[in-house]
């Protein structure tokens, strides 16, 4: 799938429920009415590497005093980083919060309708490819680059990853016992399974990584078998997924991020999650804009976010951490990223083998 076919699965998405008005609307605003005039900004220390680097772009980002983000974080999540963030810098965090379709559909839209408003933008890294491409983003250099693990940065530099969301599996504490759980997917073939199987409707980017790991035919085959053997039923939502859990209509769910059924679990709720290795992660980016308007705050904040400060708050609320330095509740666990460029080039074919084998009737 290339980046202009991800564009129209968007649209198609953002054409459902209420935003099929709001959203059409919206955009087409930024086509009817001309671009305000943009003032050329210096963008000359977003990749400056000299000694004194980081007090000429603090100094530069006070100037600016602000910076508009948009993502996709949690509210609650986003919270203390923007408390965190501001008090160590004085510089304002203006924050725009949706799903990824619409970060990404917004970004796009401006970016072609020469309305320059954002300054760094944070969704998946596969949406952030896609940006890349839409040449959306531009390249910067951090010197934190050194501390992130293997792949957090894209080839082009365009974006890096801050975190790491790893999908687990996750079962009922009250139906299943802990000595009773899969060790391999070959497991799930053991007739003890049978109607206790469930998955997310959307995590053909998952199953691709998965099967991949296996051998694409041997993979799809055996997961072919499960369904014939034991059936594995769909929910759409990763928190109904887990809810369903947690109320025993499921007792075993395959793909639920890692952070949800610890929420959960936190509060009482009776599951717990395990992993079958090697674990799948997805990554969630960050990159600055390629014609933002405060430039420089935009760079202290992308540090910001890659700092061991700002992971180390990402791992207090249950999201894995790209910087190495500080520590993971994974570390000790096999986890292969999935790779960005091929679920862009791929969400295609994935999907309909996805929606073929778990969705079909």
């Amino acid at each position: 799938m290339t980046s202009t076919s991800l564009m129209r699965r968007v649209g198609a998405r953002a054409s459902a429920g209420p935003a099929a008005v709001f959203f059409p609307l919206f955009f087409a605003l930024f086509l009817v009415f001309p671009a305000l005039p943009c003032l050329a900004q210096d963008m000359s220390l977003l990749n400056y590497t000299g000694p004194d680097r980081n007090e000429k772009l603090l100094a530069a980002a006070k100037k600016e005093g602000s910076l508009t983000f948009y993502t996709a974080i949690a509210e609650n999540d986003l919270r203390p980083l923007q408390a965190d963030f501001e008090k160590r810098t004085g510089i304002k965090l203006n924050v725009w919060r949706a799903g990824s379709d619409k970060v990404l559909q917004r970004a796009v839209t401006e970016t072609a309708a020469r309305r320059y408003e954002v300054d760094v933008i944070h969704m998946g890294a596969h949406q952030m490819e896609a940006l890349h491409r839409e040449k959306v983003l531009q390249p910067v250099t951090s010197p934190l680059f050194k501390d992130l693990v293997k792949d957090a940065v894209a080839p082009h530099r365009e974006w890096a990853s801050i975190m790491l969301v790893v999908w687990v599996q996750v079962y009922n504490t009250n139906l299943i016992r802990k000595a009773d759980l899969p060790k391999s997917y070959e497991d799930l073939l053991d007739p003890k399974w049978k109607g206790k199987l469930g998955i997310e409707a959307d995590d053909s980017d998952w199953f691709a990584s998965v099967v991949g790991q296996m051998g694409e035919a041997k993979g799809v085959k055996l997961f072919q078998d499960i369904v014939a053997a034991n059936g594995i039923s769909v929910r759409t939502g990763h928190t109904l997924l887990n809810n369903m859990v947690g109320a025993g209509e499921v007792p075993l769910a395959l793909t639920i991020y890692n952070y949800i059924p610890e929420s959960a679990k936190k509060k009482g709720a009776p599951l717990d999650w395990f992993v079958i290795e090697p674990a799948i992660a997805r990554a969630n980016a960050v990159g600055v804009a390629a014609h933002a308007p405060h430039p420089n705050a935009a760079m202290v904040f992308y540090d910001y976010l890659l700092s061991a400060d700002a992971q180390k708050i990402l791992v207090g609320l249950g999201y894995i951490p790209t910087n190495a330095t500080v520590s993971s509740p994974l570390q000790n666990t096999s986890i292969t990223l999935e790779d960005p460029v091929a679920t862009l080039d791929q969400m295609d074919k994935w999907s309909k083998i996805y929606n073929d084998l778990f969705k079909r009737k």
